[in-house]
């Protein structure tokens, strides 16, 4: 089951986006404000998230940026009341994926998942093209955090595996850089 995080200060909008995703066969965590999205970060993996845009204290683009920066590639769903063009585009740059004008409809999350889930697979080889990235500048934990968070998606991808390998290497960890070079070998 995938799981999914909604951070929006407002209950209401919390309450009614977790009984859609529920609906289409999501497992949903909410966080009320930016600081405990983050801690959720730190503890779990999110095969999406819903960010609001407004919220007291950190605002959803400085959750996206700061998760960005810890080497998070969750796909991120901006929703938000007052859209600005500014916010669109920061937030675009930062890697949202769409999205939600409030007020919203349960179809137009419906529509929302059913659009995502056609681009998931360019999201896999992005991901793994950063996780290259970040190995080469041996970003490696953040590197490791991409990849946990694609694998999932696709649990058959043998590059995966073996950049996991690779970092552990890189990290000294030989046995579980072994693990992997030998799961990735199965899916060859």
């Amino acid at each position: 089951m995938k799981k999914v995080l909604i951070v929006d200060d407002t209950k209401n909008i919390r309450v009614l986006l977790t009984a859609c995703l529920e609906l289409e066969g999501y497992e949903v965590i909410s966080s009320k404000n930016g600081e405990e999205a983050l801690d959720l970060f730190t503890k779990e993996s999110f095969d999406l998230a819903f960010l609001d845009i407004k919220m007291p204290e950190l605002s959803g683009t400085e959750v996206l940026r700061r998760i960005r920066s810890m080497g998070f590639n969750t796909p991120v769903v901006i929703m938000t009341a007052f859209g600005t063009v500014k916010n669109a585009v920061e937030c675009t740059r930062l890697g949202a994926v769409a999205y939600l004008q409030k007020p919203f409809t349960a179809d137009k999350v419906r529509n929302l998942l059913n659009e995502l889930k056609n681009d998931a697979s360019s999201d896999i080889d992005t991901n793994i093209n950063t996780a290259k990235k970040l190995i080469d500048e041996l970003k490696l934990e953040s590197a490791l955090n991409v990849l946990k968070n694609t694998l999932p998606q696709d649990i058959n991808r043998a590059e995966i595996y073996s950049l996991i390998g690779k970092i552990y290497e890189l990290t000294g960890e030989q046995k579980e850089a072994e693990r992997f070079y030998n799961i990735s070998k199965q899916f060859e």
